[in-house]
C-alpha cells in the first residue's frame, strides 16, 4: 500500500512510518515547509520518501494523489506549555484548521485515499471520575473536549468523497523514546517520583505498539469505520500507574505531588494531570482486535528496559 503519514516526525508518527515501511508500504511523510526530518536509523531512502503539505495555505502536493490510506497525526503537543489563550488557539488551529485544510485538498483529487485514519484524543471526554467511557460517551463541555467534537468533525468529512474514516480516541501513549514516559521517568529512576494528587484519577494509556497495531488493523479490515478508543482494555489509577513504575524501575515512589502545586506550576494544564478518564476500547475489541499489551505493570516493566 502507499500510505501518507501527516505528524510523522512526532513520536507516534515516527513509529509508524518506520514500522509500516517495514512491513514494506510505501510510506510517504506530508511535512510543512521547512521541517528537518529526523536521521532515519531503519529505513532507507527508497522506502520513506516525503512530500510537502502547508496546511496554512491549504496546499498539498499533488504526489500525494492516488495513495491507498492517509494516516492523520498531526497536531501540537498539548503538554509543556502554559495555556495562554494564544497557546490554546494554536491548540485548536493544529488540530481542527489542519484537518479542514486536509480533506479540502482531498477534494480537489480524482482519486482520493480509501482509508483515513485520524487522531483525535480522550480529552474527548472531560474528567468524569470512575465513570465507564465506551466510544457512545457524549462529549465533555469543556476546552478540549470541544476541541476533540471539531477535530472529528472535520475528519469525518472525507466520508462524503466515498472515504472510509476512522477516527482515533488516543489516551496516553507510552513508548520508550518519548512522550509522556521520557518526562516522567527520569524523577522515578532518582527515586523521587510519586502520585499527583490524590492518585485515584483514571488514567487510560496505551503502548506504543498497541497503537501502531491498531492502526494497521484498520487500514486491513476494510468494513470497520467510526470512532475507536484507543486504550488499553485495563486503565489504571494514578496510584496504580505510580506504583508500576516504581516497580519497573526499583525504585520507591513515596513523593506525591500536590493538586495545589500542579496548578501553581501548570495552570489550566494541571487539569489534564488531575483528570480522571476511564476509557475502554470497547469498538476496538468488538471488530476483533487483540491487544499485545494490556497490563501496565508488564507494558512499564518492558518499556523501561528499552528506554
Amino acid at each position: 500500500m502507499r500510505i501518507l503519514v501527516s505528524g510523522s516526525t512526532g513520536l507516534v508518527g515516527s513509529a509508524a512510518a518506520d514500522v509500516l515501511a517495514h512491513q514494506g508500504h510505501e510510506i510517504v511523510r506530508l511535512i510543512r515547509p521547512g521541517t528537518v526530518l529526523p536521521g532515519q536509523q531503519h529505513t532507507s531512502p527508497a522506502e520513506l520518501r516525503h512530500i510537502v503539505w502547508n496546511p496554512a495555505t491549504g496546499v498539498l502536493d499533488s504526489r500525494a494523489e492516488g495513495a491507498d490510506a492517509l494516516i492523520h497525526l498531526a497536531g501540537a503537543s498539548i503538554a509543556g506549555h502554559r495555556w495562554t489563550q494564544s497557546w490554546k488557539r494554536e491548540l485548536r488551529e493544529s488540530r481542527v484548521a489542519a484537518t479542514r485544510s486536509l480533506i479540502a485538498s482531498l477534494r480537489q483529487f480524482r482519486q482520493p485515499p480509501r482509508i483515513f485514519i485520524a487522531a483525535s484524543a480522550i480529552g474527548f471526554y472531560g474528567n468524569r471520575g470512575d465513570e465507564i467511557l465506551t466510544e457512545t460517551a457524549p462529549a465533555a463541555d469543556d476546552f478540549l473536549g470541544k476541541v476533540a467534537v471539531a477535530w472529528e468533525q472535520e475528519a469525518q468529512a472525507a466520508e462524503p468523497l466515498g472515504v472510509r474514516v476512522a477516527r482515533l480516541r488516543i489516551g496516553m501513549v507510552l513508548g520508550p523514546n518519548g512522550g509522556a514516559l521520557a518526562r516522567i521517568l527520569p524523577p522515578f529512576r532518582m527515586g523521587v517520583g510519586g502520585r499527583l494528587g490524590s492518585g485515584k484519577q483514571w488514567m487510560s494509556w496505551i503502548h506504543i505498539q498497541d497503537l501502531i497495531a491498531l492502526i494497521t488493523f484498520l487500514m486491513k479490515e476494510s468494513t470497520v469505520r467510526g470512532v475507536f478508543n484507543a486504550t488499553s482494555p485495563f486503565p489504571v489509577t494514578n496510584r496504580e500507574f505510580t506504583q508500576a513504575l516504581a516497580d519497573a524501575v526499583h525504585r520507591p515512589a513515596i513523593l506525591p505531588v500536590p493538586a495545589f502545586a500542579l496548578r501553581w506550576i501548570f495552570g489550566q494544564m494541571s487539569e489534564v494531570l488531575l483528570a480522571s478518564q476511564r476509557v475502554f476500547p470497547d469498538a476496538a475489541q468488538r471488530a476483533g482486535f487483540i491487544f499485545q499489551h494490556p497490563d501496565i505493570f508488564a507494558a512499564l516493566a518492558q518499556l523501561t528496559r528499552a528506554a
